[in-house]
């Protein structure tokens, strides 16, 4: 037998000559197979094998190391907001309007949280469809989530997205991914139900919920890394101030930053080796959400006479 024909091959070329192997598990690899190891070189087989074997670095709160560094769900729903923007401005040709006035147009209405039965008569057009705005009480739950996406005006959308950018790739990297857009939306939900609960003959609409709810995480998260909160203090308190004297939602807004409290606590004072408790008391936290809609909703029924 001739040298040619005994010579090694890739096992992953098979054209390819080859007289490296992996020094884990022998089988010969080529130059562009082979990746570095402490001690000679592995095939790309024992190094992936190596990877799902290995136990990932954790966050202090559960996230694997470096999952959200990129922030890649922070600028998702900031892409999210800013699409829903363009389209509910673009679906009745006052995008323009709303960029350089802030105004309010009916037709977003659609997506805000009218609750009670008034709203039933406003005739709007979202995205093209023509509906009839329902309210939360006579069923239009959906809209305590969509109207987290919806703003009045530019100005509304600019500072909230700031503020996200500002503070979500921080809290996201801290986190992680999931964990983060987890308490993004149950914040704003939380928001979403005090409004309802407490201001049910209002409509409203905008990401401040969720945005204070960052502020409530951002608190927790520095407690627990023994990091200054007096920044954050001061800058809730100028917010909730600046709320009430112009006039925003102030439920919606302390509402959210409640709910931000409340996951910063779920996830700092669980101990980090029992990090899957965080979806529990996640699923808790949104079931006593929901039932307090539903509460609020007989109460409602009752006093409106909805059907």
């Amino acid at each position: 037998m001739s040298d040619e024909q005994s010579a090694p091959v890739c096992y992953r070329h098979r054209n390819r000559e080859t007289y490296l192997s992996c020094s884990r598990c022998g089988k010969p690899i080529c130059a562009d197979c082979r990746i570095d190891a402490p001690v000679g070189f592995q095939c790309p087989d024992c190094v992936a094998e190596g990877r799902r074997t290995t136990r990932q670095a954790r966050t202090s709160f559960g996230g694997v190391a470096g999952a959200g560094a990129a922030g890649t769900v922070t600028k998702v729903l900031i892409g999210l907001n800013l699409a829903v923007f363009i389209l509910a401005g673009l679906s009745t040709g006052n995008l323009a309007e709303l960029m350089t006035t802030g105004s309010t147009p009916l037709h977003l209405i659609g997506a805000e949280i009218g609750f009670l039965p008034g709203y039933d008569a406003i005739r709007v057009e979202l995205f093209g469809t023509q509906v009839i705005a329902p309210t939360v009480a006579a069923g239009g739950y959906y809209r305590m989530v969509t109207a987290m996406f919806l703003h009045y005006g530019f100005i509304h959308l600019g500072f909230n997205m700031l503020v996200l950018w500002l503070f979500g790739r921080a809290l996201e990297q801290d986190l992680g991914p999931a964990r983060f857009l987890s308490v993004y939306m149950l914040s704003g939900l939380a928001g979403s139900v005090a409004v309802y609960f407490f201001a049910a003959d209002t409509a409203t609409a905008g990401a401040s919920g969720a945005v204070y709810g960052l502020f409530g995480l951002l608190v927790m998260v520095n407690r627990k890394l023994k990091r200054d909160n007096r920044s954050i203090y001061i800058l809730i308190g100028l917010n909730l101030a600046l709320t009430l004297f112009i006039g925003f939602s102030f439920w919606g807004h302390v509402g959210g930053l409640i709910g931000g409290l409340i996951c910063g606590v779920i996830v700092t004072f669980t101990p980090r080796e029992r990090r899957r408790l965080h979806w529990a008391g996640f699923a808790v936290f949104l079931a006593l959400l929901a039932a307090a809609t539903f509460l609020q909703t007989s109460l409602l029924d009752n006093q409106y006479n909805i059907v």
